[in-house]
């Protein structure tokens, strides 16, 4: 028998237990700890805020808990022996937790101890709900057969001839239409979220000067293209089978390959320079973005393994060490830390553009986990990864100084981001897959604009 209530219930006990680990991962929660005096009641004045932080912590963590109580009790007749066994696990860590933050309201120092005993209990419950919701609205759909990896093109002249469409244009249409098409190499639309990663890790690492910033993130956007348009010469001809890129300009002919490559070196050289004026460092891992994303992913990962998208989130986490590195001139673990919250963002986000266009990945030979392992198992891993995500932000405000904002913030977006993926779990259509895949980028989106204006705010 289903118990309708059990997925709200669940769902709020994650996002409640998720508040509590935002809360204990900021300065302020120790801080109002050793202001209250006490535990369970708090000895401290009422008029001071860092008490009354203090006792709405207490009393939200008593609230959750109940909620937590709740939601096992509903799943414990309605879920399957792994759901049970999570949930009963996060059962018995919340009382150990209790006494955890008794133990710091006394000031005894235990704050990670605190925080990584709520994100032991965050994990059993995502997991529970991972799990749960794989049972109730999943069906065996995994392929028998695995698609044959696409062949990618020798780099040769095919495809130079220039297409008639574009020659028959007016002089001035025509360099309209040919310097659009250089543009479209580039990916511009990647462009204003890598920034903002590397632009994140410049602020984690201090207060650049503004002309770090500009050489950090003129080499970035140089290094984007570089990669995007090595990406499209390499995928000509699989991109001329699938409809999402059979428009782009080398499918089309729009660019002769000899120029395209000549672009991306010329991209390459120039964003080796802007990185260079700022460190060695930061230009050694620009060389290395270009080079994973061109070779690494498009020619091995993506053609070859299940775990393309998992494994080519290095692409997009190698940003937050550019730009950490650009003002610290090292790698330091608050860089690392937001490197790997984008590591694991990378399959929650990208893993729903994967259903959305399944059948067209089918098509190109891309062993994408839709096509391979099949929806169920892909919804699965959605929600199992923003869980990682979540737990990621939690982990860069336990090792940083953020504040309120981006606390506030990924909770707030974090939440929307699990409503859509849970609605991703029922509806199990493209419109849900989409609006997911936004909801993702929103979440990002917003958390790194909280991480930059929280840090430039220290």
């Amino acid at each position: 028998m289903r118990t309708p209530e059990f997925v709200p219930v669940l769902s709020a006990a994650v996002v409640g237990v998720y508040v509590l680990v935002i809360v204990g991962a900021t300065a302020a929660l120790a801080d109002a700890a050793a202001a209250c005096g006490g535990w369970p009641l708090c000895s401290g004045d009422l008029s001071d805020p860092a008490v009354l932080v203090a006792l709405l912590h207490r009393l939200a963590a008593a609230t959750v808990g109940v909620v937590v109580v709740a939601a096992a009790l509903l799943g414990w007749s309605d879920g399957s022996r792994r759901v049970r066994a999570a949930l009963a696990l996060a059962v018995a860590l919340y009382p150990i937790q209790a006494a955890i933050g008794g133990v710091l309201a006394t000031g005894s120092g235990v704050e990670r101890l605190h925080v990584l005993v709520a994100m032991a209990i965050f994990v059993a419950l995502v997991a529970a709900l991972a799990w749960h919701l794989e049972a109730e609205t999943g069906r065996d759909d995994a392929p028998e057969t695995t698609p044959e990896a696409p062949t990618v093109p020798a780099i040769g002249t095919d495809g130079d001839a220039e297409r008639p469409a574009v020659a028959a244009l007016s002089p001035l249409k025509r360099l309209k239409t040919t310097v659009g098409a250089y543009v479209r190499l580039m990916k511009p639309r990647l462009m204003w979220l890598l920034c903002l990663v590397a632009a994140a890790g410049m602020v984690l690492a201090g207060r650049p000067s503004v002309g770090t910033v500009a050489f950090t993130l003129g080499g970035g956007v140089l290094a984007i293209g570089a990669s995007g348009t090595f990406n499209h010469v390499l995928e000509r001809d699989i991109d001329r089978r699938m409809e999402r890129t059979a428009d782009r300009p080398l499918a089309t002919h729009d660019v002769p390959v000899r120029n395209a490559l000549a672009f991306g070196g010329v991209l390459t050289v120039a964003s080796l320079w802007a990185f260079l004026s700022v460190n060695l460092l930061t230009a050694a891992l620009g060389l290395a973005a270009i080079v994973f994303y061109s070779v690494v992913y498009t020619l091995i990962l993506k053609p070859n393994t299940v775990q393309n998208t998992v494994l080519g989130g290095a692409a997009g986490a190698l940003p937050a060490l550019i730009g950490y590195v650009a003002v610290a001139d090292r790698i330091g673990l608050v860089g690392l830390v937001l490197a790997g919250l984008i590591f694991v963002w990378t399959p929650a986000h990208f893993y729903n553009l994967a259903l959305a266009y399944r059948d067209d990945y089918e098509r190109g030979g891309f062993p994408m986990m839709p096509v391979v392992r099949g929806e169920t198992e892909t919804r699965k891993q959605i929600l199992l990864y923003l869980g990682a995500t979540l737990l990621g932000a939690g982990v860069l405000a336990t090792v940083s100084d953020l504040g309120w904002l981006f606390g506030a913030t990924t909770v707030l977006v974090g939440t929307v981001f699990l409503w859509m993926v849970v609605r991703l779990h029922y509806e199990q259509s493209e419109g849900a897959a989409f609006r997911a895949f936004h909801a993702s980028n929103a979440y990002l989106g917003l958390v790194l604009v909280a991480v930059v204006v929280d840090g430039l705010a220290v």
